[in-house]
């Protein structure tokens, strides 16, 4: 977020001092300034290029080489904002804002922080050698390769590295997901989902920007501002493809329904929803109907339960970490399920969905699930929990 500029009121002198890195004094432009106002120009006329499909015009401004790797993307903005262009020799490097929206898609664009080389011509013209993610962002999927684009009723797949069959494989099991989220959630939510499939697990954490051993075996994760403002962009599933490739038909279709679940509760989930809920409820939706009992579809708890170590709580925030410890992270997922479960199997699922929007809507997470607990399940948060953990008990122990 740009820092908010001081308002100086002490006369003419004052005025001129706040402005002089700008323009100076003079009225005439600084060198700095005039550069940031031609390269400004240039990455306009490239991203002109880049929405109207225009090659030509888009060599006119530099490289082409990214151009084939985003074309596939339906693009509706694409846009530049220079923030500083850092003079060397003939040459430049500079920091600016990328902002963009898929059509059909992104509520508002998504803005990532690029840097850029650029080079100067005989003539003085200004053209780009370079285009990457800066140093503490991620990567975008066309920073990785040529980009292969498939629609579908309730999806769009882009992958890097697949085969177009592979990738409508994927958009298969969105389009059997999103209407079994909606069945259950309500349709109050776009019901669409932006899958990301990149050719490996290296690059699965590039768009991350994240070290590829956070995501080890981790299937898919959901990337999205939390908030509920409705103005934050579109969220993105994005696959390991390592992972995915050994799971089952169902475990396949569990994580795809899992993750869309989050996509269809991203407005209603907070910074006052516990992972316990979030999670829980995604999983206990992706498992509807697949016919997976509780000693199935969390064994690592039911293994704990039987050994006679029940949790003495509901999984904490940090029991979601990627950590060295896997059968932690497990217990966790599998704790928040069985408790979205208990949920939806005794006081019933309409009642399971308005507790998640009502914990949601609290402003802060201090006393969220425990007004929630007492206004839509009418219990305590100690009832509710010793109530969990006997239904942990007789689901698991025997």
């Amino acid at each position: 977020m740009a820092g908010r500029r001081r308002v100086w009121r002490s006369g003419a002198v004052g005025l001129c001092l706040l402005l002089l890195p700008l323009t100076g004094c003079g009225g005439g432009q600084s060198p700095t300034a005039t550069a940031v106002n031609e390269v400004q120009q240039v990455l306009d006329r490239r991203s002109a290029a880049v929405l109207g499909h225009d090659e030509t015009a888009y060599g006119r401004t530099g490289t082409r080489s990214s151009y084939a790797d985003l074309r596939a993307v339906p693009l509706a903005e694409w846009r530049y904002r220079v923030t500083a262009v850092h003079r060397d020799g003939a040459g430049a490097t500079v920091d600016a804002q990328l902002r963009y929206r898929i059509r059909g898609y992104d509520k508002a664009p998504v803005t990532t922080d690029r840097t850029l080389a650029l080079d100067r011509t005989a003539d003085g013209q200004w053209y780009v050698t370079y285009d990457k993610p800066a140093k503490k962002a991620g990567q975008q999927l066309w920073d990785e390769g040529e980009v292969t684009a498939v629609r579908s009723a309730h999806s769009l797949v882009l992958g890097v590295g697949q085969s177009e069959e592979a990738l409508r494989g994927y958009a298969r099991l969105a389009d059997t997901a999103v209407p079994a989220v909606s069945a259950v959630w309500g349709t109050d939510w776009t019901r669409r989902v932006v899958l990301l499939v990149p050719k490996s697990l290296n690059g699965m954490a590039g768009l991350l920007g994240a070290p590829a051993s956070d995501y080890q075996g981790i299937a898919a994760v959901t990337t999205g501002e939390a908030g509920g403002s409705g103005a934050t962009p579109a969220d993105r599933v994005i696959l390991n493809p390592e992972a995915y490739a050994v799971l089952g038909q169902v475990g396949r279709q569990v994580v795809l329904t899992h993750e869309t679940t989050h996509v269809a509760t991203r407005a209603h989930t907070t910074p006052a929803t516990p992972l316990w809920l979030s999670e829980g409820y995604a999983d206990w939706i992706g498992y509807l109907h697949t016919g997976r009992t509780p000693t199935e579809a969390a064994p690592e708890l039911a293994r704990a339960v039987q050994g006679g170590e029940v949790p003495a709580g509901l999984p904490e925030d940090k029991d979601f970490g990627f950590t060295d410890d896997p059968t932690k992270l497990a217990q966790a997922y599998e704790g928040g399920w069985l408790a979205c479960r208990m949920i939806a199997a005794h006081w019933g699922e309409e009642r399971l969905g308005a507790f998640y929007r009502a914990v949601g809507a609290h402003k802060e997470r201090a006393g969220a699930v425990e007004d929630a607990l007492r206004k839509e399940l009418g219990t305590t948060l100690a009832d509710f929990t010793e109530r969990w953990r006997e239904y942990l008990t007789d689901q698991l122990g025997g």
